[in-house]
């Protein structure tokens, strides 16, 4: 197996979507408020992994222009999850750079009195895995 494949097997783990379930009716990047922003469009971005270009995605601007606010999740009406995916690959990189995972004792010195209880599970979810 190639350092390609299980870069995709990982995303897709992450993830916990099936890229191949997509049927490319666009409604994901329709909804998408960063969609001028992107190189690479949400339902490309699901193709991507299907043909498991991961290094392509890795060095498109969309990896970071997504905002993350899961509006394509809503709107695919095959429960593709073209955002969890463009999240997974966000890991894939950040852990090649050797800052795995956020640990739960290392919350509390990153903690600022205002920040929504919200948005620190959310990043615990998103980091633990």
């Amino acid at each position: 197996m190639s350092i390609v494949n299980s870069q995709a097997d990982k995303i897709k783990e992450i993830s916990g979507s099936n890229p191949l379930k997509c049927m490319k009716c666009g409604k994901c990047s329709a909804s998408c408020p960063s969609f001028n922003e992107m190189d690479i469009k949400p339902h490309q971005f699901v193709s991507y992994v299907q043909n498991e270009d991961i290094q392509s995605l890795v060095e498109s601007k969309s990896l970071w222009k997504c905002l993350s606010c899961f509006a394509c999740i809503e709107r695919c009406p095959r429960n593709v999850q073209p955002g969890k995916l463009i999240d997974a690959a966000r890991q894939i990189v950040v852990r090649q750079k050797g800052q795995d995972y956020l640990k739960a004792d290392e919350i509390p010195e990153l903690i600022d009195p205002e920040t929504p209880q919200q948005l620190l599970v959310s990043a615990f979810r998103r980091y633990r895995r």
